[in-house]
């Protein structure tokens, strides 16, 4: 019996998945050149080790043999831990939050994924600036919706005039990520300002109020004094989707969270809605184990120093090979031009620095065209023994 056409033909596309297939193309370079001659920027994981608030913590709950203590609960989660979101929400928003806004998750992806089953209907639409994270395409479409994918504008902010040129009746939500992978730019306070006053005119003449959905898993990853900007005082169908991946550096522990804007006028058919789209997805509910650890560990401190220092190191890197690039605000990636003698084909470039065992993302994956993101979020060994691979390959265009 054959595969559904439409997976089997998403599968085949060069660019599906392509941050992974680089991943994987990379262990297996090291394994051959070993892992010293080959520099891996594809895959956006952490390389910090969870912070020691959190493994104290993990220990705590791992100890714990309490009867049923790896059990169901409710699909939403642990009251404890949905409280315990609220407040650390509460904090990021500043606004009173309270348990009942909030649903724990199976990582933001689980989040994303609850979310639009919930507020899609066959052939509404999500739009989002591009570039954005790649998998925002498959998870829109699960669920019969379309991305509409609005430029953004030079500088990687917000085309606030180019968005609202893009709503229409079919419009379910905007979808933005900052700070945003794959561009490190985080999107100031005016942007986001003039972002709720479009869609709130928008909803006033249509009578259909767009969600807007703040992607962030990267909020307290930014640099130089940046400050994310609060959207439920501005915009009140707004919703956070997170996690605890890249903060903490939890990624492969799928533990994340919805929290919706209580001055939401529908909040608590959203808050159901999303409940019931956990259990009848098959995720059920957020792992046990981690929402415990979360719940006593969300605000661990951090020392993002290190990301900052490998950014500087890597952009001294770039401009001394001659490659154009953002300065990342925040996040743990760098967005690059490809030379222009590649034609905006940055397949073809990412193939080119393989040669020099180089692994980058092409940005066509992102909606980039052009472009290229390299994740820093790696050995500081690797980005220094990285320059002399980096200038050669440019050397060898001239």
């Amino acid at each position: 019996m054959p595969i559904s056409a439409y997976i089997k033909e998403t599968m085949s596309n060069k660019s599906a998945g392509v941050i992974r297939k680089m991943f994987e193309e990379g262990l297996k370079l090291k394994a051959q050149y070993g892992e010293d001659n080959v520099f891996d920027f594809s895959l956006g994981n952490p390389d910090l080790d969870p912070p020691e608030k959190v493994t104290d913590a993990l220990k705590k709950c791992a100890a714990d043999e309490s009867k049923n203590i790896h059990g169901y609960m409710p699909n939403a989660g642990y009251k404890f831990c949905r409280d315990a979101m609220a407040k650390k929400t509460s904090l990021e928003q500043g606004v009173e939050i309270s348990g009942d806004c909030v649903v724990m998750a199976v990582g933001a992806a689980g989040a994303l994924n609850a979310v639009f089953k919930a507020v899609l209907n066959p052939g509404d639409n999500v739009i989002v600036p591009s570039p954005f994270f790649t998998e925002y395409r498959h998870y829109v479409k699960n669920y019969q919706g379309e991305l509409i994918e609005v430029p953004a504008a030079a500088d990687c902010s917000i085309d606030t005039e180019a968005i609202k040129n893009s709503l229409n009746e079919k419009t379910a939500a905007v979808l933005i990520n900052s700070p945003n992978n794959p561009t490190g730019r985080v999107y100031s306070q005016a942007n986001i300002e003039q972002l709720c006053k479009v869609l709130e005119e928008h909803g006033n003449k249509c009578g259909r109020k767009p969600y807007l959905i703040l992607d962030e898993p990267y909020r307290a990853i930014v640099y130089d004094g940046t400050k994310v900007p609060a959207a439920f005082p501005l915009y009140d169908s707004s919703v956070v989707v997170t996690s605890f991946a890249k903060n903490i550096s939890i990624p492969g522990e799928r533990i994340g969270y919805v929290c919706v804007n209580p001055a939401c006028p529908d909040k608590d058919d959203f808050v159901s809605a999303v409940i019931f789209c956990t259990r009848v997805l098959g995720f059920v509910n957020a792992p046990a184990l981690f929402q415990r650890v979360v719940a006593e560990s969300y605000d661990a401190p951090c020392d993002y120093s290190l990301y900052k220092k490998r950014r500087d190191e890597l952009m001294e890197i770039l401009d001394e090979a001659g490659i154009k690039h953002l300065v990342p605000e925040g996040a743990f990636y760098m967005w690059c031009k490809a030379p222009d003698c590649f034609n905006n084909d940055d397949m073809a470039f990412c193939d080119y620095l393989k040669k020099y065992m180089i692994l980058g993302a092409p940005g066509s994956s992102f909606g980039g065209k052009g472009w290229f993101r390299l994740a820093y979020c790696v050995s500081e060994k690797t980005i220094l023994n990285s320059r002399k691979a980096f200038i050669q390959a440019m050397n060898d265009l001239k």
